[in-house]
């Protein structure tokens, strides 16, 4: 157990660094899609943003504020949810889901605080609570804040979260 965690906080701090390192030198100068490709721990959110068609949205002018689900969020959800979710057939559902992601405008950390809920591009509400000093999104726990880029902002959350 303590080995195991030892491991995911080496790898929540790797993912911390190199967000950092992407917000400071390139976020502002890059969109949405572009800091999330580029950065490594997005490549299924980034396969389904392409899958759903969302790429030119999320490159547009916005602003945007994406909670972004890592690779290791999506890996949690029931076997084969991913591979069924990329299929064509099922573009409607995944569009559903990643803009339940979204929320119009530049919502930054400390504005994301004075927040209970918020409108999604989906159209349905999350909720958003703060306890023990977490920030949670529904039921994902927020884990990096304001990642720049220049058409809004990323917040990185640890869990996919799903419109009711």
């Amino acid at each position: 157990m303590k080995t195991l965690l030892t491991r995911s906080f080496a790898a929540m701090a790797a993912l911390l660094l190199s967000l950092s390192a992407f917000a400071g030198h390139h976020g502002m100068k890059k969109d949405i899609v572009d800091v999330a490709a580029e950065n490594g721990s997005f490549t299924t959110l980034v396969a389904a943003v392409q899958a759903a068609g969302l790429v030119d949205t999320l490159k547009g002018e916005g602003p945007f504020t994406v909670f972004a689900p890592t690779d290791e969020a999506f890996a949690k959800l029931p076997e084969g949810t991913v591979e069924t979710l990329l299929m064509p057939e099922n573009k409607d559902k995944l569009v559903a889901i990643l803009t339940y992601h979204v929320v119009p405008g530049k919502v930054m950390a400390a504005d994301v605080m004075g927040l209970d809920k918020a409108k999604t591009v989906q159209g349905q509400e999350i909720m958003i609570t703060k306890k023990d000093g977490s920030v949670m999104v529904d039921n994902a726990t927020v884990v990096a804040t304001d990642v720049k880029a220049k058409n809004g902002v990323i917040h990185v959350i640890d869990t996919v979260i799903m419109p009711k």
